[in-house]
């Protein structure tokens, strides 16, 4: 059966118009079109539903140039900017990397099979079955080489049970859900597209799409890559600001709400704001009177494991934890902001300063999404010896024994602000309590990184994974970035479970999920703590414990001197699946 939401309330059988008649009446007609739609799907065939999602791959592929022109220049990244390859992996590689993953889904329950009936499983601690999700096919152990991905289910959900519930509302397609709000994510291109594919083929959930308006500029790509959902009334994409958003959230035609921000804007649409969010909190009467899903950011740690690392290692980890803090100039929710280190650490001094250099010296880039500027100005009031790096939009705040940590752990600056904190001890005792600080002092559960050298990881043995266990975090990256899990749409995305309407952290639910397994508690990608040519040493180690690489330096690294080559190129292999271009592609990668 499908996740659950949050629980229902009566609905309210009017609403106040608020908008002028020209706004109001054609977002009164969108809904009533998707009504319709909503009956049409239940109508389709599984079959007739991959074979549907076949033709708006060939549409993301038409458009996938367009794509990123859009996304780049709404980020003030002009034709030739070296860093326009985020926004294609970002944008339209992570699209076809679902449409891929549900069409396999699709044909898999078409053909009377699970979903899972192909996928390895196994046990993770305290009672987790594990999906080996990724990789699936050779090409990932090539395009991805030395990562792997893991969906850990909740506690107590046994292999069986995962295999026969995989699929969710696919596994009853003649079942209506009626009309679902999708408030896009105003940061990452893909969000609003992935959100608007999971509703349909988890819930079987028809939706309006209204797109933040930093993304206007992408409105005609979205249009034209989902013209096919569009033209059987499975999909609605309006414009609009808050007034729209609150309009729609209230619509007695709507029965389900998902939303990509902040926790402020979830509680003003669940609570209302000022003295009414504090009565109806009180009372435990939400304004919002049907479900709703969220996904809405939080601090997230990056815990250095102290080991005997090389000179290579610290510049290469440093330049790491730089790309997690800077890739969209800091405008993710799953950017890095914490770097939790040890005291105790030999090598620390040499780290830092390394992070130091690598943070001052990646590409100069815009700082562009709204009111970043309040952010940064707020965190260096609250850190007044922080450090203005690079092109002096850059914060970094290395916390001392006597400054309160409680701002960078607390407030997710969604701005280039870095916070370094240190915690004592080494080995197994620095990473429990490293853990422990992630869990309690850092707001939200969204995702945690974690970097470790593999002969640290060895003599730590179980104690390693047990650690991983105990990390209350919906998404966990292991010698990876968490935005990577984001870009594998086979794995989950989302907070871990536990959140509530009246706290609700980093949110509730999951998206993405191309497997569509029921019951996710977290999804677990290790990348190699090295890459080629030193890290082709890990295939020569146990599985698990170091995983080689053929692959230097990752494309998605802010540093890469090849970003956006390797990027357009990797995209292009999935829309069209030439031999001759991957390999061009992969040369370049070479180069990064």
């Amino acid at each position: 059966m499908p996740a659950k939401a949050a629980p229902k309330s009566p609905r309210k059988k009017t609403t106040d118009p608020g908008l002028a008649a020209p706004v109001r009446e054609p977002l009164d007609r969108a809904i009533a079109e998707l009504g319709d739609g909503a009956r049409v799907w239940s109508r389709l065939s599984v079959d007739q539903r991959a074979k549907l999602l076949d033709r708006v791959r060939a549409a993301v592929g038409t458009v996938a140039d367009e794509w990123v022109d859009a996304a780049s220049a709404s980020k003030g990244l002009g034709p030739g900017h070296p860093l326009r390859g985020e926004e294609w992996m970002s944008g339209p590689y992570a699209a076809l990397g679902a449409l891929d993953g549900y069409i396999a889904t699709l044909t898999a329950l078409a053909e009377g099979r699970s979903p899972l009936d192909r996928v390895g499983l196994g046990v993770a601690p305290g009672g987790r079955t594990r999906v080996k999700a990724f990789p699936t096919v050779g090409m990932d152990r090539i395009l991805l080489s030395g990562f792997s991905g893991e969906l850990w289910l909740e506690p107590g959900v046994s292999a069986d049970e995962a295999r026969a519930e995989a699929g969710l509302g696919q596994r009853t397609p003649g079942e209506e859900a009626g009309v679902g709000l999708v408030l896009g994510a105003g940061n990452i291109t893909s969000i609003p597209f992935l959100d608007v594919l999971y509703e349909l083929l988890a819930f079987n959930r028809v939706s309006i799409l209204k797109v933040n308006p930093t993304q206007d500029a992408v409105v005609p790509v979205f249009e034209r890559a989902l013209a096919p959902l569009i033209e059987l009334g499975f999909v609605r994409i309006v414009r609009g600001g808050g007034d729209v958003g609150a309009y729609l959230t209230q619509h007695p035609g709507i029965g389900h709400v998902h939303i990509t921000g902040s926790a402020v804007t979830f509680d003003a649409i669940v609570w209302g704001t000022g003295e009414e969010a504090a009565t109806r909190k009180a009372a435990g009467t939400p304004k919002l009177t049907v479900p709703i899903t969220a996904e809405l950011g939080g601090v997230a740690p990056i815990i250095v494991v102290p080991g005997a690392w090389t000179e290579a290692d610290l510049r290469f980890q440093a330049q790491h934890i730089v790309t997690m803090r800077l890739h969209n100039s800091g405008h993710n929710c799953i950017a890095g902001q914490v770097v939790i280190v040890s005291r105790d650490w030999p090598q620390r001094d040499r780290f830092l300063s390394e992070l130091r250099k690598a943070y001052a010296a990646a590409p100069e880039r815009p700082v562009w999404y709204p009111r970043a500027d309040e952010k940064l100005q707020a965190a260096e009031e609250a850190y007044p010896d922080a450090q203005r790096l690079g092109d002096g939009t850059r914060l970094l705040v290395e916390i001392t024994g006597t400054e309160d940590p409680t701002a960078v752990e607390t407030t997710e600056y969604f701005a280039p602000v870095l916070g370094v904190v240190t915690l004592s001890g080494t080995g197994q005792e620095f990473l429990d309590t490293a853990v422990a600080h992630a869990n309690d002092e850092l707001t939200g559960t969204l995702g945690a990184n974690v970097l470790i050298d593999p002969a640290t990881e060895a003599a730590l043995g179980s104690g390693f994974e047990k650690a991983i266990a105990d990390l209350r975090y919906g998404g966990i990256a292991i010698n990876a970035w968490t935005g990577v899990v984001f870009a594998t749409p086979i794995l989950s995305w989302g907070a871990f479970p536990g959140a509530t309407l009246e706290d609700v952290q980093s949110g509730l639910g999951v998206v993405h999920n191309t497997l569509l397994v029921d019951r996710v508690e977290r999804s677990v990608m290790r990348g190699p703590f090295r890459p080629f040519p030193r890290g082709a040493a890990g295939f020569l180690q146990p599985r698990g414990l170091a995983q080689g690489t053929i692959l230097p330096k990752p494309p998605y690294f802010v540093d890469s001197r090849t970003n956006t080559e390797v990027a357009a190129g990797l995209t292009r292999w999935h829309i069209g699946h030439s031999v001759p271009g991957l390999v061009a592609t992969l040369t370049k990668a070479m180069k990064s």
